[in-house]
């Protein structure tokens, strides 16, 4: 049956593989963002659904935790060739409730099937070590071994590829998993449990619950949840932490971002604003490693602020399912208004829209939560615009007389999620690399998103935690590490 079926609308939590709706009376509705088109009329989750598919996923664990990790990634073999399979109807799914077009929800999904792959390596992620006679006739061995349930909570603006960051090195590692995505864009994710299913895994070892805070304090608090991840707002990540911690469970949670790049007079000014436009306005600004800010160092200002405001002006907005569109809606009206809040105070407040995206007039009719790109200068560098994730299709242009003022003020934002620089010099490149105090850094890159085998890294406000997602740091999280000492004394054998 189709996600998109009325008659299916309600079923969107999954407890021990069967599809069931939630009996509480708060209902959300699920808006296509580019035509306000209702999708699906959903309730949501509270504590009795959480309790039912943690038991659920506590109930799996024994078998699972017990088969061994070389037929657990085969599961995930098959899960990766369903989704290659169904990826046109998944990024058109995306589309739908996210407003994204159709190329970035296509290569949204090929990153989470990156992670996937990776995961598929846990027969060797997940070896320990082992040393020999520590002591005459004493050895000593590390292993990993499962925490037992573990949960993900995930955000609106990757509806595939958030959920993919977590879930299967989870249960690679031999956990069962619980899964509560974002009640904006549940279908995406419906989409991805049921493709678990028809590749053929055990019931009860992948659950999922769409819900709103209640659902989420249900996870936080419930004694047999180990461990919780989280992707969001930097106020809700701080949350999550707190709450998480407080009831003894290992908890990563990516905040929010305040992404810069350092434009030099030495750097491709062309090549760059291209790459610029794409990281500030694709997804329509509505990704954690989106640049929001560029400082333009000495005598890079006036060409790149000619260039990158022409290819910004020139994007064609519109519903992310026509092929030829660039850059499609927010994820709804009150994002985008927020986000129009911002850019008229910042206005208002002495900055400069060198291209005002508010409030566009588009053809034929629509009705959807549109913006178009937006440029801005003279912005105080104490403006809301400067000093809060704004989340949409806006850059903000300042100067710098040199490298070092540049540093000195993106290291002035809380938070430190990447920065990138554009240049054509080694020196320049390592001086920032070394000094940047994010956890993403760019070199010549517009969108410093690391590979699935690499941590995605994050610090000070824009990461809470210790251990990031994907690669081997994933691996270290969803595993506990026991370290064995035995003695097999020979005299002890020539007795039997």
């Amino acid at each position: 049956m189709s996600v998109l079926e009325p008659t299916d609308n309600a079923a969107l939590n999954c407890v021990n593989g069967a599809w069931s709706r939630s009996g509480t009376s708060e209902f959300v509705k699920v808006f296509d963002p580019a035509t306000s088109e209702v999708l699906a009329t959903i309730p949501l989750a509270g504590r009795e659904e959480v309790n039912a598919a943690v038991a659920a996923a506590s109930a799996a664990f024994p078998a699972w935790r017990s088969t061994p990790p070389q037929e657990r990634i085969q599961y995930l073999f098959k899960f990766k060739q369903l989704l290659e399979r169904y990826a046109d109807e998944i990024a058109r799914l995306t589309t739908r409730e996210n407003g994204k077009t159709l190329a970035e929800s296509r290569a949204e999904l090929q990153r989470g099937i990156e992670n996937i792959e990776v995961a598929c390596g846990i027969p060797t992620l997940m070896q320990g070590y082992n040393l020999e006679d520590i002591a005459r006739g004493i050895d000593e061995i590390l292993i990993r071994q499962p925490l037992g349930v573990v949960t993900a909570i995930t955000p609106f603006n990757f509806p595939a590829m958030i959920p993919l960051w977590f879930l299967p090195y989870a249960i690679a590692c031999g956990n069962t998993f619980v899964l509560k995505p974002s009640e904006r864009v549940p279908l995406t994710a419906r989409r991805l449990i049921e493709l678990l299913h028809e590749a053929g895994l055990p019931k009860g070892v992948v659950n999922m619950v769409v819900g709103g805070k209640a659902a989420v304090d249900a996870l936080l608090r419930h004694p047999d949840v180990r461990a919780i991840s989280f992707v969001g707002s930097t106020p809700v990540a701080k949350y999550v932490y707190a709450e998480a911690s407080a009831h003894g469970k290992r908890v990563q949670c990516q905040g929010g971002a305040k992404n810069y790049v350092v434009v030099m007079p030495d750097a491709d000014l062309d090549m760059t604003a291209q790459i610029v436009s794409d990281s500030a306005f694709g997804c329509a600004g509505q990704r954690c490693l989106a640049v929001s800010a560029a400082i333009t160092v000495g005598q890079a200002r006036n060409k790149f602020t000619e260039r990158i405001t022409e290819i910004a002006a020139s994007l064609r907005v519109g519903n992310g399912l026509d092929e030829h569109v660039q850059m499609g809606p927010v994820i709804s009206p009150v994002s985008k208004e927020r986000i129009e809040s911002l850019i008229d105070n910042a206005v208002e407040s002495g900055g400069k829209a060198i291209l005002d995206g508010r409030r566009p007039q588009l053809p034929n009719g629509s009705q959807g939560a549109f913006l178009k790109p937006t440029i801005l200068s003279d912005v105080n560098s104490n403006n809301l615009l400067l000093t809060t994730e704004v989340f949409g299709p806006v850059l903000v242009l300042q100067p710098a007389r040199d490298l070092d003022e540049a540093i000195e003020i993106l290291s002035h934002s809380p938070y430190g999620n990447a920065a990138s620089i554009f240049t054509s010099s080694g020196a320049s490149a390592r001086k920032f690399r070394y000094e940047v105090p994010t956890g993403n850094v760019g070199i010549n890159v517009g969108v410093a998103a690391p590979m699935a085998y690499f941590p995605f890294s994050g610090w000070k406000d824009s990461f809470f935690g210790v251990l990031h997602g994907q690669g081997r740091d994933g691996v270290e999280f969803y595993t506990d590490k026991k370290v064995v000492i035995e003695r097999w004394p020979r005299e002890w054998s020539r007795k039997f």
